[in-house]
């Protein structure tokens, strides 16, 4: 069975246009191809029952979250993507996702661990995000992280699962990915980069509002 748009983005508690993301980035299985009704009941039913990211059992006072769009050809030297999409592979994903964004590049690297949300949903994780890289945008500078490794993403939202190996002396990597991954973690942010709060600071706290 199928819904329209506007029913899956009810259901799942989201807007119509991040339900358009959602198809664009090739994350739905089994989507309709034509017609009014082309997202799977399935897949809205087990996105819409998706537990939260477990925020209190993450280390640190805070953790960053890069929230991205579908992923979009560039003109860039160093990589031709940039976003989430299931059709890149590891290495044009990897590339994709670890910048260049605007934000506090030390205070990004001392969390270790980078959650990727589409719509409000973890679809991948970056680790290892020492010496970061700025450009020359003095106050607007963008900020890449060119050690950074992609432990874990993936490539449905009905059913997912880790789409590559992390690296086992990813100490980060191998304990953190598989708590987040397809998690739902909302988060507020004027740009790219969010910062939720963790550990003792997100018990007690009520969920924040969804990423529309």
């Amino acid at each position: 069975m199928y819904l329209t748009t506007g029913q899956a983005a009810t259901l799942i508690g989201v807007s119509i246009p991040t339900v358009e993301r959602f198809l664009a980035s090739g994350l739905i299985i089994g989507a309709g191809t034509s017609g009014r009704q082309v997202f799977p009941l399935e897949t809205a039913q087990a996105m819409a029952s998706r537990p939260l990211a477990p925020l209190a059992a993450l280390p640190g006072p805070e953790i960053p979250v890069l929230r991205v769009d579908v992923a979009e050809q560039v003109d860039d030297d160093d990589r031709q993507w940039i976003g989430f999409g299931t059709a890149l592979n590891h290495t044009q994903l990897l590339l994709a996702l670890r910048g260049s964004w605007r934000c506090d590049p030390n205070r990004v690297a001392a969390s270790k661990i980078l959650p990727i949300t589409l719509g409000g949903f973890v679809v991948a994780v970056l680790t290892t995000l020492g010496n970061p890289v700025s450009d020359n945008g003095g106050r607007y500078a963008r900020h890449s992280f060119p050690h950074a490794r992609l432990p874990g993403y993936i490539t449905e939202l009905c059913h997912p699962v880790n789409a590559t190996v992390p690296d086992p002396s990813d100490t980060e990597g191998l304990t953190y990915t598989p708590m987040l991954l397809g998690t739902r973690l909302p988060s507020v942010s004027g740009g790219p980069i969010a910062y939720v709060p963790t550990g003792t600071a997100a018990r007690g706290n009520a969920p924040g509002q969804k990423e529309l």
